[in-house]
């Protein structure tokens, strides 16, 4: 936005210096002289004697007065001038800061020194803002070059399949359809997956009242058969557990929670727990499952996107696309909740979501 050029803040803050100066001195002035005119004698003709009288008064005191005013006045200027720039300058680093900013580097930082004051406030907020855009980028530019190489891959494998086909017309055409049906719907898993988290990301939810312990048992309903097949067993308790958000997105963080209990478990023989409560004037759903113990230092990195487990996502049918609990997370501080993930003490995973309840 163009604007048209005005006088620096550092050149309007001297002038206001001088000019306060200038009439608190004149005003000072003013009262003194009103004050020794008041009790002088007047002698207007101003015969030689020692007694004092309003003609030599204004004859010496005059003058005097004069040069004390442009005194004040150049005091004023000289003195409002390094005053001026003295306040100004933190407002100068961050000025600066921004411009660098603006550039497109962000990883600078202003880490104002002295004491806590108006002006090193908004440097420590502007360096909390900065150290959080450089995290934002990273993080997007990280999830923007994993999802490219997810996507990649069903297409790579695709035009692989195609030109196999190409070199080879006798191969069966229904093994063809059928390994590029799978890869195609993966594929597509994926660029739902990637467009649900854009959109628990904008945090655009439309809010209703929800009941956590529904949609428990509705998520528990649609795994069952999963869980069944993996030889699982999937048990829902607790009450009713109300809260405000969208049943679409809560239903989809759920059914992400059970379904990666169930994926990431024993090989025959695990459990599944689901529970949901309130807990003061939170809504609380807890999803704890059997299976291999995992380090502690693994568990904070399982909510980044394409993360799985020990391993990155890997295309094979089990292995999801690797967006599950990263999908979960985005949908928590959309419902402004926390998720909590927990290494069990024998094993598995603890997770508990908790978001602002509604009773």
């Amino acid at each position: 936005m163009r604007r048209r050029p005005g006088l620096s803040v550092r050149l309007r803050l001297t002038l206001s210096y001088a000019g306060f100066l200038t009439v608190a001195g004149a005003l000072l002035m003013a009262v003194v002289w009103g004050f020794l005119l008041r009790y002088v004698p007047d002698n207007s003709q101003g015969l030689l004697g020692t007694s004092p009288n309003r003609y030599l008064l204004v004859r010496t005191f005059a003058p005097a007065a004069a040069v004390a005013m442009a005194f004040l006045l150049v005091l004023g200027l000289v003195g409002g001038w390094f005053l001026a720039g003295r306040m100004l300058a933190p407002l100068t680093r961050i000025t600066a800061a921004a411009r660098t900013a603006g550039s497109g580097s962000l990883s600078h930082r202003i880490r104002m020194e002295g004491r806590e004051d108006e002006f090193r406030e908004l440097a420590d907020v502007f360096d909390t803002m900065l150290e959080q855009l450089e995290s934002h980028v990273a993080e997007q530019q990280r999830f923007a070059a994993n999802a490219s190489h997810e996507l990649r891959t069903p297409l790579a494998i695709s035009r692989t399949l195609l030109d196999v086909a190409r070199r080879d017309p006798a191969r069966g055409q229904d093994e063809l359809l059928e390994r590029l049906q799978a890869v195609n719907t993966r594929a597509i898993d994926l660029t739902e997956a990637l467009l649900l988290l854009s959109r628990s990301d904008r945090g655009n939810v439309t809010r209703a009242n929800v009941d956590l312990s529904l949609v428990a048992e509705e998520a528990a309903e649609t795994l069952l058969p999963l869980a069944e097949q993996r030889g699982i067993t999937l048990d829902v308790t607790g009450g009713t557990t109300r809260t405000s958000g969208s049943e679409e997105l809560l239903l989809r963080m759920v059914t992400n929670l059970v379904q990666n209990a169930i994926v990431h478990n024993l090989p025959t023989g695990g459990t599944v727990t689901v529970h949901t409560e309130m807990r003061g004037d939170a809504s609380v759903v807890r999803v704890e499952n059997t299976g291999h113990r995992l380090p502690p230092e693994l568990v904070p990195t399982l909510t980044e996107p394409f993360q799985r487990g020990t391993d990155r996502a890997r295309t094979d049918e089990h292995a999801g696309v690797g967006l599950g609990l990263a999908i979960v997370h985005s949908i928590v501080r959309a419902h402004d909740g926390t998720l909590d993930l927990v290494p069990g003490p024998t094993g598995g995973l603890l997770a508990t979501v908790r978001i602002p309840g509604k009773r």
